[in-house]
């Protein structure tokens, strides 16, 4: 790394960034991105580049499509960003939940084509999980991971039902995840706890909670038959907030990470301390670089989610 390039982190998001249109002008400009689309389709058998360029939107944010779709088109991204800006390399790699998957195929870790299997079954597997025990999440904001631990634990007690923190996203942000039942308990006391506001999210399954216990025993069993290589950047993993140095960490985090929290402020703050001082987010959306800004206004950021985005590095 040249002094005139600042120790740089990538972050890959998750669900919920996804939206129509996505990668679309990527595809459009650069072959590059095309053959990463095109070679998804191929692998899956079907038009997921037409889902994410077109829709319908209620298609595209089904969770067996959605992640799939979130994976390919950040890394037609990235492999666009690579080839037109080389001399940008991260010190660092992390992604938010599905996303850790991106940042394991950009860190070499992970092939393409398995990643594709891995994520579409990944969706699959929390669906069924999530029609087999039906689950809610809802979004805290203004409270610290103290007090969001403790309303989880208020409402487990009092209804004996599985309801913990799932994401750990930023300072005031924090999401829930786990039986609906519990889940509305903890909407009703969480302003008791200093919440300045709850928001139950637009989703059917309890990611990172136990209720999807079964889909991260089958998804084990996946992962124990993907080949996996010690990636070429640190990656940080969700679930312990720490680099994965090795395929059989990388093994146990990624299964691990289906029924534990996202421990995302702690990623942010670890690259921090370790000297990174601009975050570039590829892919759809900009929501994890609004969490990095919540993290420390200092950090340099940029989210990379259309070609004009991407031109506007060289400036």
């Amino acid at each position: 790394m040249t002094e005139a390039q600042p120790m740089t982190a990538f972050l890959f998001p998750g669900q919920g960034s996804q939206a129509v249109g996505m990668g679309a002008d990527f595809a459009r400009e650069f072959p590059t991105a095309a053959q990463v689309f095109e070679q998804a389709d191929d692998l899956l058998g079907f038009k997921l580049s037409a889902l994410c360029f077109a829709g319908p939107a209620d298609a595209l944010d089904d969770t067996i499509n959605t992640q799939p779709a979130l994976y390919v088109s950040s890394i037609a991204m990235w492999r666009v960003l690579q080839q037109e800006y080389p001399q940008i390399t991260p010190s660092y790699l992390a992604g938010h939940s599905l996303g850790e998957f991106t940042a394991l195929t950009a860190a070499g870790a992970l092939d393409f084509a398995d990643g594709v299997r891995l994520v579409r079954e990944r969706g699959r597997l929390m669906k069924a999980a999530g029609e087999a025990a039906p689950g809610a999440m809802a979004a805290l904001l203004g409270v610290d991971l103290a007090a969001a631990e403790k309303i989880t634990e208020a409402a487990r007690n009092e209804t004996s039902k599985p309801l913990v923190v799932a994401n750990d996203n930023c300072p005031g942000q924090i999401v829930i995840s786990g039986d609906v039942a519990a889940l509305d308990y903890a909407l009703g006391i969480a302003s008791d706890h200093g919440a300045r506001k709850a928001v139950r999210l637009a989703v059917s399954i309890a990611a990172h909670s136990p209720l999807m216990a079964p889909a991260a025993d089958a998804f084990q069993a996946l992962l124990t038959e993907t080949t996996l290589q010690v990636p070429q950047t640190p990656v940080m993993a969700n679930a312990t907030a720490q680099p994965m140095p090795d395929v059989d960490v990388m093994r146990a985090a990624l299964a691990r990470q289906l029924t534990s929290a996202v421990r995302w402020n702690e990623s942010l703050q670890a690259m921090r301390a370790a000297g990174v001082t601009r975050f570039i987010e590829i892919g759809s959306g900009d929501v994890l670089t609004g969490m990095v800004k919540r993290v420390d206004r200092k950090a340099g950021r940029v989210a990379v989610n259309t070609v004009d985005a991407l031109r506007g590095l060289a400036s």
